[in-house]
């Protein structure tokens, strides 16, 4: 199928400081020509961060896409690209929930919308939690509790 598809340019259309916007021009086999989106994101790393009792700590914070807060793991962006999962994770455990863990396990890799992005993100289970202290960002506020799965 990839020969019946190729792409024959690549413009930035926008920068911003989270995503790359493109438009990518496309021509197929049937000699049709297209214009496809496509968004570069360097990558994140998330965690499920498992308290002794089995519970998991979960953070709510606005997000402006949705226009409300959503209930999450922890989560970040790769701070460059290339950055390995497991240490994006364990910084986004401290920096959210004021916990650390030097058990991270990898869990799953999740590409979240495939159509039109690269965005690939790592998921780490953490155990053997140890109090720490949040590091939130300026603009970040996050509120943590722990759930019971199920």
């Amino acid at each position: 199928m990839k020969d019946e598809i190729k792409r024959t340019g690549r413009e930035l259309v926008h920068k911003g400081a989270i995503i790359e916007v493109y438009t990518d021009h496309m021509e197929f086999s049937n000699g049709h020509r297209a214009d496809w989106d496509f968004i570069h994101h360097d990558g994140a790393a998330a965690v499920v961060p498992v308290l002794p009792d089995g519970r998991i700590l979960m953070v709510k914070q606005f997000r402006n896409a949705l226009e409300r807060e959503t209930l999450e793991i922890p989560a970040g962006k790769l701070d460059e690209p290339g950055e390995a999962g497991i240490v994006c994770a364990g910084r986004e455990l401290e920096e959210e929930t004021g916990y650390r863990s030097d058990d991270l396990a990898w869990l799953i890799t999740l590409r979240t919308t495939v159509a039109f992005c690269d965005e690939r993100i790592e998921i780490y289970v953490a155990a053997n939690l140890k109090p720490s202290k949040q590091k939130l960002d300026e603009d970040e506020f996050v509120d943590v509790k722990a759930y019971t799965p199920g």
